[in-house]
């Protein structure tokens, strides 16, 4: 028997008072080891397989279900990101939680529906916390329309204080660029991600975020005025006035008598 799967074996032991189905991969057994210590002796889990790569992750899901996969992301051969694109196309696609020592796929990792996003080193009142969203996002009700609720407002990933948690994009007012970050505006604060605002809106479009600046995107339900100011025009969003570039102002205007249209004849 391989070393890998005797490690498997081992870490296979059932919790009688456990609920969860749990497949840790990861290609580094030091890290691998300690991320099975932790979920072994949380009390949801009820078995816990664990994988040195994609491969033989497969064979295990190949040979029962699973509920969630904590995933490294950069392992030889197929990556954890490609893995995590696999099985989004199972029938009964497990969750998803990236356990990494790096912080810069976070925003991909959640484009493909992540539950959590952990970095390394693991401790076990983290994954206890991953533990708990994940149980909380196999209970949302299979109803079409809830479902697709779910998929039209994604979360982003934002840290807070060392942990990351996960913000919905429906609570972003408008996105500020600040370099090769972007500050992201809420109704209580504001969070820097690592992500261009380029890349947010283009990806947020479809979501009613508008251009209205080189350094700014904002919701376009929520302008609550375009104003004409010496300078150039500005929108109000929650009180705060924004700039408005000169080359997006017409499209803008466009965009906003194309909305109150919209609202009028419903």
């Amino acid at each position: 028997m391989s070393e890998r799967s005797e490690r498997t074996d081992r870490a296979s032991a059932t919790n009688a008072s456990g609920f969860l189905r749990v497949l840790a991969v990861d290609d580094e057994p030091p890290a691998l080891d300690e991320l099975a210590y932790h979920l072994r002796t949380d009390p949801r889990v009820a078995r816990l397989h664990t994988a040195g790569d994609a491969t033989e992750a497969l064979r295990v899901l190949r040979d029962g279900d699973v509920d969630v996969v904590f995933l490294d992301i950069r392992m030889p051969g197929l990556d954890g990101m490609e893995l995590a694109r696999v099985l989004r196309r199972f029938a009964r696609p497990p969750a998803i939680v990236f356990v990494t020592a790096y912080d810069d796929g976070a925003v991909d990792a959640f484009d493909l529906g992540a539950t959590d996003y952990v970095r390394k080193p693991v401790r076990a009142e983290r994954l206890a916390e991953s533990l708990r969203r994940v149980i909380g996002s196999r209970v949302v009700p299979s109803h079409p329309a809830a479902l697709a609720r779910a998929e039209e407002d994604p979360t982003i990933p934002i840290e807070l204080a060392g942990t990351t948690r996960m913000l919905p994009r429906s609570a972003v007012r408008w996105v500020e660029a600040q370099g090769d970050y972007a500050r992201l505006h809420t109704a209580d604060g504001s969070h820097l991600v690592r992500v261009s605002l380029a890349t947010l809106a283009e990806r947020w479009a479809d979501a009613g975020f508008v251009r209205i600046h080189r350094s700014y995107l904002v919701q376009l339900k929520l302008i609550a005025e375009l104003r004409l100011v010496n300078s150039g025009y500005v929108v109000v969003i929650d009180g705060t006035e924004l700039p408005v570039s000169r080359r997006h102002t017409r499209e803008l205007k466009d965009k906003l008598v194309r909305a109150a249209k919209q609202d009028w004849n419903r």
